[in-house]
Parts: C-alpha cells; structure tokens; sequence
C-alpha cells in the first residue's frame, strides 16, 4: 500500500477482544497504525505484554488517558483514522462517557480526522427506540454518543454487525452459552423476567428484540448503508448450517 493510499489510524481500546484485532487487520493492510496505551493500565501484564507485542510488529504507542483530556487532544492530532473499540460490557455509563470524551477530543482536534468509527458494532440502536427497559437504555446510550458525533460536524462511519462473533448462534440463543448443549434448551418468553441483575435483564431483553421480534431482519437498507457482503465480495461468508458442524 502506497502513501496516498494509506491512512494513520489510531485504535482506542486495541487490547480488547475486537480492538487487538483491529490493530492486527490495520497493521496487515499496511497503515501507520497507533494504539492507544492508557496508564491505567496499571501492572496488568497480559495487556502490557500485548501492547509491547503491537510496538513490535510496527504499531506506535501513544499514552493517553481519559482523565487527561489534553492527552487524548494531543494523541488524536497524531492520526487521520480513529477507531474506538472500547467494551461493550461497561453498560453503561462508563462507556458513553468515555466516547464522549473521545468525541469533544477529536472536535478539538481541528479538524485533521478523516474518519471516526465508535464502538457500536452490535445491533443498529436508531431500530431498537421501542425496545424494553432495562435494555432500551443502552440503545439509548449509543444514540446520545451519534448525536454528539454529528452536532460536532466529525466525519464518520456506523458499524453493526448484529450479533457478530458467533455468540448467538454457537450457544443456540442460550443466555450465557457458546457451546451449544446437548441436554436442553430455555425458551424465552416476554422477556420481562424478575428476581435478576440488571445485567440479566439487559441480555434477555436484547435476546427477546433479536430472536422474538427479529429486530436483525425486519427492515431494508436504507440509501446511505451498505451491506458488508457488497462491501466485501471477497470474504467467504459463512451459513448457520456449516458454522454449527464444528460442535457436531
């Protein structure tokens, strides 16, 4: 990949279960690729042995924290991609607020960013406004960090992947499980189950939108989304019925 055609692409996030990927995709495709190394971090030698792991393989580390807002200034000035792919599993202020200071950071930026990808890459939450509580409220949460991408003028792009990583259809939809049994299976009802954490309720209200309702595959693409397969012609797309034969 030439110059021109290359861009530096900063990862937030990239020692989480989708972020070293990203590191490892941006590096392979040839990009001046940067991860972002927070200091709380602390003596956490796994990701410290990854994050030295991405410095050899070519990646820059840039220190930055997200307490320190004109590190995060300083650290997206150095790029023209950022890609944040901070987990999911902080529901739910944690996250929000952490994209949203990522956010008034890239703005502060004067402008140098050609591209900022949050971390959404679940389901779409501009679908999901009539979802049920508890766990409408992350929909509502990922809605609040695109308004503030759009009012603040910054170039991006929205990825949903719906379900991705195999943790739906490996455990057949059961809460909890990737491995599918063999003994038996729930099945879900209204959703609207008592007695549980709020993270429990969150899952089953998110298993209820997508196996129930079928949020994943009541609507068409709009003018202004693209689907990936159109995307990317060249990825063998795997089907349900030959993903399952690897638990057969």
């Amino acid at each position: 990949m030439d110059e021109k055609s290359s861009s530096r692409v900063l990862v937030v996030g990239g020692t989480g279960y989708l972020g070293k990927r990203l590191v490892k995709a941006s590096l392979a495709n040839g990009h001046p690729t940067f991860v972002l190394h927070r200091p709380e971090v602390g003596v956490d030698i796994d990701k410290i042995q990854m994050l030295l792991s991405f410095k050899e393989q070519g990646a820059k580390l840039v220190q930055a924290s997200f307490s320190d807002h004109q590190s995060l200034v300083d650290a997206v000035k150095q790029v023209d991609v950022v890609i944040c792919a901070i987990s999911g599993v902080h529901i739910r202020s944690h996250q929000i607020l952490l994209q949203l200071n990522l956010v008034q950071a890239i703005k502060e930026a004067a402008g140098n960013i050609k591209r900022f990808i949050p971390s959404e890459f679940g389901t779409d939450p501009s679908r999901m406004m009539d979802a049920i509580a508890p766990g409408r409220v992350t929909f509502e949460d990922k809605m609040s960090v695109r308004k503030a991408i759009e009012e603040a003028g910054i170039p991006f792009t929205y990825v949903t992947a719906n379900c991705f990583a195999g943790y739906f259809v490996g455990g057949l939809c059961q809460p909890g499980a990737i491995i599918p049994s063999n003994q038996h299976v729930s099945l879900l009802g209204h959703a609207n189950a008592k007695g549980l954490e709020y993270a429990e309720q969150v899952g089953l209200g998110h298993y209820y939108h997508v196996c129930y309702e079928g949020c994943l595959t009541n609507f068409e693409i709009g003018d202004n989304e693209e689907e990936a397969t159109k995307l990317y012609p060249e990825v063998n797309y795997v089907r349900v019925k030959d993903y399952l034969k690897r638990y057969l």
